[in-house]
């Protein structure tokens, strides 16, 4: 199983980017697919999570600002962040997870398998 986070950068406070995670390896369809960020001497926490059925789910300084997307038939999701301001300043990694109950999708542990990060600073 293989998961690339991309579309990270710069971007000035207000700005937007759209992170991608394409997975392979995997029945991508079955997968709850999540975004997790950690900033640097903070510890990793989640940002958002699509289940395979389409439902998502937020932290709440995120909520409003980003949308998280999937396409099944590209094994791809997306991470739509609008309005960034320096706290969201981290990596960002994408996490994909199979029978990833509710009360769990906000825990890393509930996630099989890890991609390798993408950088997102949002600086003027």
């Amino acid at each position: 199983v293989q998961l690339q986070a991309f579309g990270g950068g710069l971007v000035q406070p207000g700005g937007s980017l759209r992170l991608s995670c394409a997975a392979s390896g995997l029945t991508f369809r079955q997968y709850t697919i999540a975004w997790f960020r950690q900033a640097p001497g903070k510890e990793r926490e989640f940002v958002a999570t699509i289940r395979y059925n389409g439902n998502t789910a937020y932290i709440d300084s995120v909520k409003g600002r980003f949308t998280v997307s999937r396409d099944n038939a590209k094994n791809t999701v997306y991470l739509q962040m609008n309005s960034l301001n320096p706290d969201d300043t981290a990596v960002y990694y994408c996490a994909a997870g199979n029978r990833v109950i509710m009360s769990a999708m906000s825990r890393a542990g509930a996630y099989d398998h890890w991609g390798q990060g993408t950088q997102v600073t949002v600086s003027s």
